[in-house]
């Protein structure tokens, strides 16, 4: 066996073989980027596609709806492969068909004008981004727990950069046109492919062969059953689900309810006057520091910080409770007089800077703990059950958030309207000339 055969091995089997330094290094480091590109082009889709809703729809047409359809289709990938499907889970057909139905869902959007097709469009990107972000994770499980933790570590901080690439894409692409500039972005899904079949699928491969030398082959095909399968996710209901769903719940709540409504007059001097030039400018403000601070918070794992231990998982979801409670009573009353409206912009911005760092904290840690979770006792004698058992538990979880932020779009809209009203109540007119 090669050298690089070994240290690939040694990565997968924890301690079979002896690895030396350089290679495993190298492979270390070609991992971490593979999944840091699956995390980013995955997810940088869904947020070119949020960034374009001015220009997808027709001004009369209510923004809401391409949420819902960039969403709801991810939600039902997540709910439905896990659940539903059995036996062993094909990587390579998964990353191609998510690349495909990816391009082809971007290509209906920018080649046809009508409302109809480009929602249909929109749908099956989201369904391919929901399956990828999915299969990605489950991926994770395939390698030993110190490897697969990093690279949940690596993949969450691609996510975490898909936030600020897609948005920053959009802006350069928007003046070309819809046509154009969402049909250059129908090629980024290529890279999935080409980094899977490239960087990861040989290490995988390898993996498989090492297996077989340490453990005895499986000759009849094994699936878990539905039993089974509520077996394990019980456990996991309140220790991950519910602190996932209410993170995400609460922060896109703020963000698409809240944030919008956090107005102030246009600022003549100081740094922040170099920054928003029209009331309008406030919001994509609070969505960039919200983004930015998510890539740092999901990158944390990947910079080498600590993870939150297993038991503090709900912090982050009480954390943004009350910086939702802050924010409402800071739209509809104000925190601060007046006459301290500079104070009123800065205290946002370290509220929303805590919303989004809690946010990344939960995504990455939650996908962590569960990467590291042990085998079940019960099944640890067959090597492909545990295998699918991991694979399986990793991918369950997937629609606690998804789940969260469908129920954060309808709570929004009534919590944007009353915020309005609150404001005009108290003679504050801003939200109304937006």
């Amino acid at each position: 066996m090669s050298i690089e055969s070994h240290g690939t091995a040694a990565l997968h089997t924890e301690g079979d073989f002896i690895t030396p330094s350089i290679g495993k290094k190298r492979l270390s480091l070609k991992l971490g980027f593979s999944f840091f590109l699956f995390g980013l082009i995955n997810n940088v889709l869904y947020v070119i596609i949020l960034s374009a809703a001015l220009d997808l729809v027709p001004p009369s047409t209510p923004k809401g709806i391409i949420a819902f359809c960039n969403i709801a289709p991810a939600l039902i990938a997540k709910l439905g492969w896990p659940y539903f499907l059995k036996g062993r889970i094909r990587y390579a057909r998964r990353v191609v068909g998510c690349c495909a139905l990816s391009i082809i869902g971007m290509l209906v959007v920018a080649l046809h004008e009508s409302l109809y097709s480009r929602l249909l469009g929109i749908c099956l990107a989201s369904f391919a981004s929901g399956l990828g972000e999915m299969t990605f994770l489950q991926l994770s499980t395939t390698y030993s727990r110190s490897v697969g933790g990093r690279s949940v570590g690596y993949f969450a901080s691609g996510t975490g950069a898909a936030g600020i690439v897609g948005a920053f894409m959009w802006w350069e692409l928007r003046s070309l046109g819809v046509s154009i500039g969402v049909g250059i972005s129908a090629v980024l899904p290529l890279i999935l492919p080409l980094a899977y079949f490239t960087e990861i699928d040989d290490d995988v491969s390898a993996q498989d062969d090492v297996e077989t030398r340490v453990e005895p082959k499986v000759t009849v095909a094994v699936a878990l059953s539905a039993a089974d399968k509520w077996r394990l996710v019980k456990p996991l209901l309140f220790k991950y689900m519910f602190p996932l769903f209410c993170v995400y719940t609460l922060e896109y709540t703020i963000n698409q309810g809240i944030a919008p409504t956090l107005l102030y007059p246009v600022p003549t001097h100081g740094l922040i006057s170099k920054i928003i030039h029209s009331v309008r400018d406030y919001y994509p403000l609070w969505q960039l520091v919200y983004q930015t601070t998510v890539f740092f918070s999901r990158s944390s794992i990947s910079l080498g910080l600590k993870t939150i231990p297993a038991r503090l998982l709900p912090a982050p979801a009480i954390i943004q409770f009350v910086i939702l409670l802050l924010l409402v009573f800071e739209s509809a009353v104000g925190l601060l007089p007046e006459d301290r409206k500079g104070g009123s912009i800065f205290l946002v911005f370290i509220l929303i800077s805590i919303e989004g760092i809690c946010g990344g904290l939960a995504y990455v840690n939650v996908f962590y703990h569960i990467n590291q979770e042990q085998p079940d006792p019960a099944s640890a004698h067959n090597p492909e059950i545990t295998k699918q058992e991991r694979e399986f538990k990793i991918g369950s979880i997937g629609f606690a958030d998804t789940s969260g932020i469908l129920l954060a779009s309808i709570l929004a809209v009534p919590t944007e309207i009353e915020l309005c009203r609150a404001q005009v109540a108290r003679g504050t007119y801003l939200c109304q000339g937006l």
